[in-house]
């Protein structure tokens, strides 16, 4: 018999947590100075000791940097914020009629708002006892997959009534994803008003020594490129954005390829960014816009940037398969 003085305690559901990388609140150098703050604070982002790491942090980039970022943020956001924040928004509420009734679906961001933390209390308050982690990155990498698993962990390692807990594995070469990539960038290709010579595939950059140390990134990133180009009729390549210091990173580098494509001869191009499952300042500001200006400059004549999954049916329909078959076991067929 249970005490007419027990607190009561919701219990029996199950929850769905999508997390993403991160934004800035707000598109001004004192918010992206704390969301840089807390990014480049991560040692799963900056592999350096951070004896030597946090002077430089605070000495050096959090004086210079927030100025220069704040602008591209200026550049993107909307009036629904930032372009990540606002997606994955509307990735989770397009996935909620899509699994079984009373899943509870949120999304959090590893750095900056909604946190982790604050999402998986707000599912525990729901009684979401069980919760599939479903970290966006298709391609998996220690400083975006494991480090918003270290940010799941420690909300659990604070709590006394710790759910039950499931993620979703990386799906860089899942027959959904590359089918929802083909379908999407096919339509895509179809209503440019022009015809590329060469679709260029830009992924995040890593620097070269997460593959020397083991990360499989590099690997993912080629199998997705590769089982792409299998399939699409265009010509595709494969390049690395977003350098970031002096230390030796992934190659090639995006801007450079873009800059030497019209010197071959390559003068209309479309670029896509399979690894984000929502655009962002990256693809946004820095392909879509200071990417198509080093091309141009170079001598390019047509250049076309082409959306990531986002919200759209393909990109929904891969993510309810891919999150039903975690679901498996928990959730009823639906």
């Amino acid at each position: 018999m249970i005490p007419t003085d027990h607190p009561k305690v919701e219990h029996g559901r199950i929850g769905v947590l999508l997390v993403n990388l991160g934004t800035p609140d707000a598109p001004e150098a004192k918010a992206v100075r704390r969301y840089l703050a807390e990014f480049l604070s991560d040692p799963r982002v900056i592999e350096i000791p951070k004896v030597a790491w946090l002077p430089i942090l605070h000495g050096i980039i959090l004086r210079t940097r927030p100025k220069k970022s704040a602008h591209a943020y200026q550049q993107v956001w909307t009036e629904a914020g930032s372009p990540l924040a606002a997606i994955t928004r509307r990735q989770a509420e397009a996935l909620q009629p899509l699994v079984e009734p009373g899943i509870v679906v949120d999304f959090a961001m590893r750095y900056g708002n909604p946190g982790i933390r604050a999402s998986i209390d707000n599912m525990r308050a729901l009684g979401c006892d069980r919760i599939l982690v479903a970290p966006l990155y298709p391609q998996y990498c220690a400083a975006t997959t494991a480090t918003a698993m270290d940010a799941v962990f420690a909300a659990l390692a604070a709590m006394r009534h710790q759910p039950t807990l499931r993620s979703l594995p990386p799906y860089y070469d899942d027959p959904l994803y590359i089918d929802a990539l083909v379908t999407s960038l096919e339509r895509q290709l179809g209503a440019l008003d022009f015809e590329p010579q060469r679709l260029l595939l830009s992924f995040h950059g890593m620097p070269q020594r997460t593959l020397e140390l083991g990360d499989p990134y590099h690997c993912h990133c080629q199998k997705t490129a590769r089982l792409l180009g299998e399939r699409l009729s265009l010509q595709t390549d494969i390049a690395f954005q977003s350098r970031f210091g002096r230390a030796k990173w992934l190659e090639p580098a995006t801007d450079k390829v873009l800059a030497a494509y019209p010197a071959q001869g390559v003068k209309r191009i479309a670029i896509a960014a399979p690894g984000f499952s929502a655009d962002c300042v990256e693809t946004i500001e820095e392909l879509g816009i200071r990417g198509r200006e080093t091309f141009m400059a170079a001598g390019g004549e047509t250049f076309g940037r082409l959306d990531c999954l986002n919200d759209s049916s393909e990109g929904m329909t891969m993510l309810q398969a891919l999150i039903s078959r975690e679901l498996a076991g928990w959730a009823p067929k639906p």
